[in-house]
């Protein structure tokens, strides 16, 4: 694909938690899995200060959801269940950003003004998140190519969802306040790869703040993407740097296609017609089981008329894209479990002539198709809107939204794009006025390049293994053990780069593996237990569910010999292969096979005096 030639335009937003107390009070910001209580309440979008109700707030509050928030002792407090006014807000996190601020050369605002924005979707229990703009015109270097970094923000981290069940949704608070700065960049990325290696590249520099929280969740990605005669849709919450890519190309895929359709709709004179049809009759003795079940729980059928939409809600473009697709996923929203629609009948239960009924009942014309769902009265008509109003901006072309990633790559509609009526001034929070003792001492934060040659001058490693450690984000955790283990860079550097990578490509789980349980494994190490080629066995027996390093190492078999048990394993291969002294090289065989046989149990360079000496007929060592 010449992404260029299609006009693709990619702005990211960074979201990163940062390591410190919560935002506007002193709870921990640690996530824990003891409930302590539940609240239950109900949110409703109200008018911001331009008079107008946001548009998302407006729709996701007419999903009529129940919310119920666990406590969590500790980590929440009156702040937080928004029976307090929050307290001031958090020096050590304003620190914290404008010392990034100072190093993309942002313009630090005199006052920094705590504003509320709209958000009714349950995950946050005031109605609003609070968000402050701390700088703005920043410039960040990739290469050969600088990107703009329009906004610097820090705002307050959304409670964690937890699950859906009906109309009600539970949501933990622990995660509700956690500090998180918002980088966001300019729409001058052009390419799926281009936007991995910017985000990287952000996450690398937060990284080197040395004050960000680290693991799944603590960092998200917003990605607004459009393309030549598409619109910005937001891609909100991605978690996975290396799938960034394949975002982009589907969303750009299903824009261009959406653009294809909308060509084809209104070369048709397609529309919706504004009414829904109750064709529950043609259904009296359905065999579909979903139309079945909604009709003997006092439920009924109605169908949406779509003019010129023959052919088009089905047609597959990739596998993945149908306009079809997009109806449902917009009728699901307001609770409605799916639709039907004409490119895909007769199918499911529903029969050829029931479908001509349908057609029949409806007045369609050739080029004309249906959507047709069965359920409860209003779940069911705000569903069919939902598709109705879809179905009219399918005619005009791509709508601005926002969507939710999925694990393969691709997304799945989630609201309307919010605007500028959900934002307006927090009272309870004083401005702060950004003074010169403020700025002083700020976090100095080491660029990547400087890093990489760094830890090759001082730790003795190629820069591309300090690369990758870097990358990986594993700096921390190496430098920290270089310190402590110095006779143990290179052992270290090989499990962080390596080792990892490998278990990792097996399925285990190396989040285990945190600091202090490698420090136990490179002191029992240093500490003569077992040879540096048992490293990989302990860590792999450890990840395979020993409890303890000490059980890991008997499990895995590599405490170490004495030099008396090598020279008795090597007196045996001799034995049983007499041969070997009469191969032209009788050191590398022998040495071959007692490796094989000792590895991880004796050092490499015990095992070579013992092969030499016992080949030589020298003294033991």
């Amino acid at each position: 694909m010449d992404w260029k030639s299609i006009g693709l335009k990619v702005g990211l937003e960074i979201h990163q938690q940062l390591d410190t107390k919560k935002l506007f009070c002193d709870c921990s910001s640690e996530l824990c899995e003891e409930v302590a209580g539940t609240f239950v309440r109900k949110l409703k979008a109200a008018e911001g200060e331009s008079g107008e109700i946001d548009l998302a707030a407006k729709e996701t509050a007419e999903r009529n959801l129940v919310f119920r928030y666990e406590v969590i002792r500790g980590s929440t407090c009156l702040v937080e269940c928004d029976e307090e006014p929050p307290h001031a807000l958090n020096p050590e996190a304003l620190k914290i950003v404008l010392s990034i601020a100072k190093h993309l050369n942002a313009e630090v605002l005199d006052e920094i003004h705590v504003m509320r924005k709209i958000v009714v979707d349950g995950s946050n229990t005031t109605g609003f998140q609070r968000t402050a703009l701390v700088a703005v015109g920043g410039k960040l270097k990739v290469g050969e190519k600088e990107i703009g970094i329009p906004t610097l923000c820090l705002e307050e981290d959304a409670a964690r969802k937890m699950e859906m069940e009906g109309q009600e949704v539970t949501y933990r608070l622990d995660r509700l306040g956690i500090p998180l700065i918002e980088i966001a960049t300019t729409p001058d990325l052009h390419t799926p790869e281009e936007v991995r290696e910017v985000a990287e590249r952000i996450g690398l520099m937060l990284r080197a703040t040395r004050k960000v929280k680290r693991g799944i969740g603590t960092i998200r990605e917003d990605l607004n993407i459009s393309v030549g005669g598409g619109a910005r849709v937001e891609i909100k919450g991605v978690q996975e740097l290396n799938l960034l890519p394949e975002y982009v190309k589907n969303e750009a895929m299903r824009q261009l296609k959406l653009v294809e359709v909308s060509k084809k709709l209104q070369e048709r004179n397609a529309m919706v017609v504004d009414k829904l049809f109750d064709v529950t009759p043609v259904f009296a003795g359905s065999n579909s089981k979903v139309i079945k079940s909604a009709l003997n729980s006092g439920g009924k059928v109605l169908a949406v008329k779509l003019i010129g939409f023959a052919g088009l809600l089905g047609k597959k473009w990739e596998e993945m894209h149908r306009l079809g697709s997009e109806l449902a996923q917009h009728a699901r929203v307001f609770g409605l479990g799916g639709i039907f629609h004409s490119d895909e009948l007769p199918n499911y239960g529903i029969t050829a002539e029931e479908v001509a009924r349908i057609r029949e009942l409806l007045a369609l014309a050739e080029n004309d198709a249906f959507v047709l769902a069965a359920g409860d009265g209003e779940k069911l008509e705000r569903g069919l809107r939902a598709v109705m109003q879809r179905a009219r901006v399918a005619i005009a072309g791509v709508p601005e939204e926002t969507r939710d990633p999925l694990p393969d790559g691709t997304t799945r509609y989630s609201r309307p794009l919010p605007g500028g009526a959900r934002m307006y001034p927090e009272t309870d929070v004083p401005p702060i006025r950004v003074t010169p003792s403020l700025m002083a001492d700020l976090i100095p934060i080491e660029e990547f390049e400087e890093k990489v040659a760094r830890f090759s001058r001082e730790y003795g490693i190629s820069t591309e293994i300090a690369g990758q450690i870097i990358r990986d984000w594993r700096d921390l955790e190496f430098e920290s053990l270089c310190a402590k283990f110095p006779a143990a860079i290179s052992e270290i550097a090989r499990v962080l780069t390596n080792t990892l990578g490998e278990m990792q490509g097996r399925g285990l789980d190396v989040e285990k593996l945190s600091q202090p349980v490698l420090e136990e494994i490179f002191c029992a190490y240093i500490s003569g237990k077992f040879a540096k080629e048992g490293i990989e066995k302990v860590i792999e027996a450890f990840l395979l569910g020993a409890p303890t390093i000490e059980k890991a190492i008997e499990k895995s078999g590599v405490a170490k010999l004495s030099v008396e048990e090598v020279e008795k394993v090597v007196e045996e291969l001799l034995a049983a292969h007499p041969e070997i002294k009469a191969k032209p090289n009788p050191e590398g065989a022998l040495m071959g096979l007692a490796m094989a046989k000792l590895r991880g149990r004796a050092d490499g360079k015990t095992v070579n005096d013992v092969v030499r000496k016992k080949l030589s007929g020298s003294p033991q060592v």
